[in-house]
């Protein structure tokens, strides 16, 4: 029986295809939630166009998901050895069961992410919970007997341990062969998540430097085994031909620069602080997110940005003075950003400047950012022409000289900044000297 097809207009892939089995799955409650859920958080007060949701990058990662699982397991482009490690690449019934695996994996990837993705995550939820944990939970609790009933049927166990890697489910055994499949979707160098945020988000914000090479990437990329001293090579990872590394190369750069000018971008950074302070205040949970998975499922950004409107107008309501700047745009400004000159001195000249600062005018009116990415330093493997594996930081010229990502700011209330600018810079000097003096 041949499944109907689907088409989803996508402003980057052109077109989404998916079967019926998968629009099932497209139109159950955990997948439609992300229409709801901004890709880019608050990002849209600073970059207009950025009002992009969850819901169309998780087709997109599906779509390139599905692409590249078909590119690497092309019998003509696996090695006996990776055979040998990898059996599910031999049989075609087994090829045919996991490409409808990353897919919806990939599909499924980014449910568990609370209102506003990423911005309140680390802050607002309790330990040991990370959108990753919800989306394992929803898929295995809310979308196990939609996965169940299709045709073959598909282990929601297995859609679950690929959309969030051995990283993020450490109590779990993976196979070399789950290993890359999941490296195809939350792979650090190529997975596809990241791939079509890139693309997604260079887009909406109306930047040209998300943008690279990705059909030349994708039909170049392999799975390689990592060079070893052993004589049966290392473990297979995600790597790329020779042909591609100057996409490859393409893609990190573009992430380099994405994180640097869009999402450490410091107003933008203020803006999820101030949703931070408005949401510890307003969520009925002391001031956390619920871990229920229900509770979950009905809370996203429509809600959020309705408590904010009415909390910006009523100084009764909980979050009130955080919810007027978010929509009056009366955000705290900068103060005081990391530099080389002061690092040359203190190893954290912005925390040391932030204490000082809340000493000096009290805890409300003074934030601190910081944000790290450690730019295009990534191993993977690389195919050369004579058929020998070499690592990507030995092959490049490109990928060592990108520099890791170190972003700190100081905020303060737009009412205090002047005199907290003429205090700041008489006591500098004497701040970041005084915080020397007591770690010593």
């Amino acid at each position: 029986m041949v499944k109907q097809q689907h088409e989803f207009c996508d402003p980057i892939h052109a077109f989404v295809r998916a079967d019926s089995d998968e629009r099932t799955v497209i139109d159950a409650v955990p997948v439609q939630r992300l229409r709801h859920v901004h890709q880019l958080a608050t990002a849209y007060l600073v970059y207009p166009g950025a009002t992009h949701r969850r819901f169309e990058h998780s087709l997109g990662t599906m779509e390139l998901a599905g692409r590249v699982y078909d590119v690497v397991t092309s019998p003509s482009a696996v090695t006996d050895d990776v055979r040998d490690l990898c059996p599910e690449a031999n049989d075609e019934q087994e090829r045919l069961y996991w490409r409808r695996v990353i897919r919806l994996a990939a599909l499924c990837h980014d449910i568990g992410h609370l209102p506003f993705s990423h911005a309140a995550e680390k802050d607002l939820l309790p330990a040991g919970w990370d959108h990753e944990r919800f989306s394992r939970e929803l898929i295995l609790e809310k979308l196990a007997d939609l996965l169940s009933h299709m045709k073959p049927p598909v282990n929601a166990e297995d859609v679950a341990k690929i959309a969030v890697g051995p990283k993020k489910a450490k109590d779990l055994s993976y196979s070399p062969w789950e290993r890359i499949l999941s490296e195809i979707i939350v792979g650090d160098a190529f997975g596809v998540d990241r791939m079509d945020y890139l693309l997604r988000d260079s887009l909406h914000v109306g930047v040209p430097y998300g943008g690279f090479g990705h059909h030349r990437l994708i039909d170049t990329l392999r799975i390689l085994l990592l060079p070893s001293d052993e004589s049966d090579g290392g473990e297979p990872a995600l790597g790329v031909e020779w042909g591609g590394l100057q996409s490859a190369e393409a893609l990190l750069m573009a992430r380099y620069f994405m994180y640097s000018q869009v999402y450490f971008h410091r107003v933008r950074m203020i803006y999820d602080i101030h949703l931070i302070d408005f949401l510890a205040q307003w969520l009925p949970d002391n001031g956390t997110f619920s871990t229920d998975l229900d509770k979950h499922l009905s809370l996203t950004d429509n809600e959020i940005m309705a408590a904010i409107l009415e909390a910006s107008q009523s100084p009764s309501q909980p979050g009130h003075k955080w919810a007027r700047r978010l929509v009056s745009r009366e955000h705290f400004r900068v103060l005081y950003s990391r530099n080389s000159k002061d690092l040359d001195c203190h190893p954290d000249p912005a925390y040391a400047v932030y204490q000082a600062a809340k000493e000096k005018f009290g805890v409300d009116l003074v934030r601190i950012a910081s944000r790290r990415d450690r730019g295009g330093k990534m191993e993977f493997p690389v195919l050369k022409d004579d058929n020998e594996v070499a690592l990507s930081l030995t092959e490049s010229e490109v990928l060592p000289k990108l520099p890791a990502i170190a972003v700190d700011h100081v905020y303060v209330d737009t009412e205090i900044l002047q005199k907290a600018k003429k205090w700041l810079g008489r006591d500098l000097r004497k701040i970041l000297d005084s915080e020397l003096e007591e770690e010593s």
